[in-house]
């Protein structure tokens, strides 16, 4: 069973919901040239000034893999190519203060360039070995991917 099938896919959604998660989260993880591209949050933002990987929200009625590729083009302007991989999922406490799991893909991109960010107040692209300030599980993510 592939990443992109939709069995793979409605799987992820089952586990979490089995294990009380409320919010889901679509995560693309773009390397070009052995950097991997991350977002800043808005500093008024729920953690705000933390760097992450473009990701956001799976709504009511859409999938993961539809919301991946939803995301990653409104929050950087990229398109998604291929999904090349499923690389796991963290949970952490949303703004809310419920349980989120963020379920993260390596993707390719149609071009890497421009970045047009409509969420986040810059982007960069960062070696795994030097990241700025990001989430410990995000870092995690980074390095073992």
């Amino acid at each position: 069973m592939t990443v992109t099938s939709p069995e793979f896919v409605a799987g992820l959604a089952t586990e979490a919901a089995a294990a009380g998660v409320t919010g889901l989260v679509a995560a693309a993880v773009i390397n070009h040239d052995g950097r991997v591209l991350l977002v800043r949050r808005n500093p008024d933002d729920y953690l705000g000034g933390l760097w992450e990987i473009p990701s956001g929200t799976v709504e009511a009625g859409e999938s993961i893999l539809d919301a991946l590729h939803r995301e990653t083009g409104e929050e950087t302007g990229l398109t998604i190519d291929q999904v090349v991989g499923y690389i796991g999922h963290f949970d952490y406490e949303n703004s809310r203060g419920t349980t989120t799991r963020q379920f993260n893909f390596a993707v390719t991109v149609e071009r890497t360039e421009p970045i047009v960010l409509t969420e986040h107040d810059a982007h960069q692209w960062a070696h795994p070995g030097s990241l700025p300030e990001v989430s410990d599980a995000v870092r995690n993510l980074i390095i073992t991917s």
